[in-house]
């Protein structure tokens, strides 16, 4: 309920589809929320820390001060990502919010790597942890701001589908099991010289490095570039066939730029027969048409072919028989005859295999000669082997 209306009350106009710049606004007002409440929660752990003596604690509060830290990137990050293209950025700024995310990763895991070498000294030097039932009970009270905190971030991250948001909430998530493990080791040391202080230490900067390693690699990750979204994939493939005049697509490339920023290649399979105006009106209004109802900046090329000739009908019939019966993955594309007087002499086409094929390109020409030779003893296969981007 405390979620909706700080949403509505700083996101005017929000509804089930969100603007760009109400996007942006939602991943500022998350960054400013979890500045807030972090900075509050590090304020009541220091000063429980300074009476407590407890090195977990002190790791603890540390922890929030960094996810304060994070929570200003984020911020800077989103209103950098929602500036317009200009002259030196001319795809947009989108990225801006995967380079924010990766600070965010650094810092976390060099605070894990701090509390975790002071964890380990004060098991081998233990100082004595004072820790009253008013000082528990203060602590304690801090998980709830910190769950609150997660249920606020997880539901921003899924309005706005924020990668930077939703590691945020898992964060919020560990760092309330880190908080109630303190919370065990404040009141287990009052009844043991056991450093049971420092070992909790140890496990809380293992859980910071562990959520810092994981926003690492899912960052860089998309910096270096991931396969699109099987969802978005699939609508722009349905959007595109929709379109008057073509009939298939392949060798899709999707860049992404940041969140609902797509830039997009593709190849489209349309008649042979007509004029070339009618095949470029034919693509420049896929185009037009695609942009209307996807995030997506497309640019088509035109792949003509035959789709009246009775006898490329056949032959690319019978060629994409025996690939599909030797492997489904394998797709067939850009068919043509290649034909000495009137026979037949060779086939020509491109072959989409999936990356890391467990057979070699030769093997594969090899297999599927060996099948078609069943139609036409001498006939030959030119393939250009090429691997999927989707």
């Amino acid at each position: 309920m405390l979620t909706n209306f700080i949403l509505n009350l700083t996101v005017p106009g929000m509804g089930r589809q969100l603007t760009s710049q109400q996007r942006t606004r939602c991943g500022v007002i998350s960054g400013i929320t979890g500045i807030i409440c972090n900075v509050l929660l590090v304020i009541i752990k220091i000063t429980v820390a300074v009476f407590s003596g407890s090195i977990a604690v002190a790791a603890d509060a540390v922890n929030n001060l960094s996810d304060a830290g994070s929570g200003i990137i984020t911020v800077a990050g989103f209103r950098l990502s929602g500036r317009p293209p200009d002259a030196e950025h001319p795809f947009g700024h989108g990225r801006t919010e995967y380079v924010a995310g990766l600070v965010v990763a650094l810092l976390i895991v060099g605070l894990g790597v701090t509390f975790l070498k002071d964890s380990v000294m004060s098991i081998i030097r233990p100082a004595q942890v004072n820790a009253g039932t008013v000082t528990v009970c203060i602590f304690g009270a801090t998980v709830i701001i910190k769950c609150w905190l997660f249920f606020f971030y997880r539901k921003v991250a899924k309005l706005i589908n924020s990668d930077v948001i939703r590691a945020a909430a898992y964060d919020s998530l560990s760092d309330c099991l880190g908080t109630g493990l303190v919370i065990a080791a404040l009141i287990s040391s009052r009844y043991t010289d056991f450093p049971v202080d420092g070992c909790a230490g140890i496990i809380i900067a293992l859980m910071i490095l562990w959520a810092g390693g994981s926003v690492l690699k899912d960052t860089v990750s998309k910096l270096l570039g991931e396969p699109p979204d099987a969802d978005l994939t699939e609508k722009l493939k349905a959007a595109i066939l929709n379109c008057s005049g073509i009939d298939g697509v392949h060798d899709i490339i999707i860049h992404n730029y940041g969140e609902n920023s797509y830039y997009v290649t593709a190849h489209a399979e349309m008649s042979c027969e007509g004029d070339r105006l009618s095949a470029h009106d034919i693509l420049e209004n896929a185009e037009v048409e695609v942009a209307k109802q996807l995030p997506i900046h497309l640019l088509l090329h035109g792949d003509p072919y035959s789709k009246d000739n009775p006898e490329v009908i056949f032959w690319r019939s019978r060629m994409e028989n025996t690939v599909s019966d030797f492997d489904s993955e394998l797709k067939l594309y850009d068919f043509r005859l290649c034909k000495e007087g009137d026979k037949v002499q060779a086939l020509s086409f491109h072959l989409l295999t999936p990356h890391k094929y467990a057979m070699s390109e030769n093997e594969v020409l090899e297999e599927l000669t060996a099948r078609m030779k069943v139609y036409q003893q001498n006939i030959r296969l030119q393939i250009t082997f090429l691997k999927s981007f989707i």
